[in-house]
């Protein structure tokens, strides 16, 4: 329990601050004898209410972003349910072999975070960002995002960041706002599934969930006082360290 609480406590913390906090629930839920579907299902559902608590830090944004929320959110949730319901049709053994590419892939985003974001910055000047063409690209990129959101998730808000600069925003409050719900959204509508399905490990969900919101009351109390590059290069570090170890044990063992 110990182990459980602190893992959310820190993926809170981490959400609320940098984002990326599944590379610590879904590790140590591994290490403590979870299966991987179960572990990557009982982690998501922790993790819902702490990273929709961005949505209230945001709201007032809200009003500017409805236009894009509309066109984004069908996408958004069919991706998600699409990437939930393969979870739950992919065997425990197969999803066990993804877990270290996923991890590895994950930490990418997450340490390219800071490219990612000056690629979505660099064309917010653009006068044909919002055409039609860059609009449709950027919906068929967010149901691509969506459905690895609904499938694993760790990094979908840096994807989506990435490619919200095409389609005319140029505010990066209104972006994150944006970026936050739809965000939310996939992983309700996944975990929503993982619950009718039958995948979720309720005392760890119970546990961790407490866990997970009170990190994220105080990421968010704290932030300011927190070096986020510090925070950045811990959980890169975990990341491949994780990755690494979990590629020795599938493949190398």
């Amino acid at each position: 329990m110990l182990g459980l609480i602190g893992s959310a406590v820190g993926a809170g913390a981490i959400n609320a601050v940098a984002g990326g906090g599944t590379l610590l629930t879904f590790p140590t839920l591994l290490a403590f004898g979870t299966s991987p579907v179960v572990a990557n299902a009982t982690s998501t559902l922790a993790l819902v209410l702490g990273t929709s608590g961005g949505m209230f830090g945001n709201r007032q944004h809200i009003k500017t972003i409805v236009p894009w929320l509309r066109r984004f959110l069908p996408v958004s949730l069919l991706g998600g349910l699409l990437g939930s319901v393969w979870l739950t049709h992919t065997s425990n053994q197969t999803f066990g072999k993804l877990v270290p590419f996923l991890i590895f892939f994950a930490t990418l985003l997450f340490l390219g975070q800071g490219v990612f974001r000056r690629f979505a910055g660099s064309h917010l000047d653009d006068p044909g960002a919002d055409k039609p063409a860059r609009v449709w690209g950027a919906l068929l990129f967010q149901f691509a995002v969506s459905i690895y959101g609904g499938y694993f998730g760790a990094g979908i808000g840096i994807l989506m960041l990435a490619t919200l600069g095409f389609i005319g925003l140029r505010n990066i409050y209104e972006m994150n706002t944006l970026k936050t719900i739809l965000g939310s959204l996939i992983n309700l509508m996944a975990a929503l599934w993982f619950i009718w399905a039958g995948l979720i490990d309720w005392p760890r969900a119970a546990v961790m969930t407490v866990g997970a919101v009170a990190g994220y009351f105080l990421g968010s109390h704290y932030s300011q006082r927190i070096s986020q590059a510090r925070v950045r290069q811990l959980i890169t570090a975990i990341g491949f360290i994780i990755a690494g170890a979990m590629f020795y044990k599938e493949f190398l063992r």
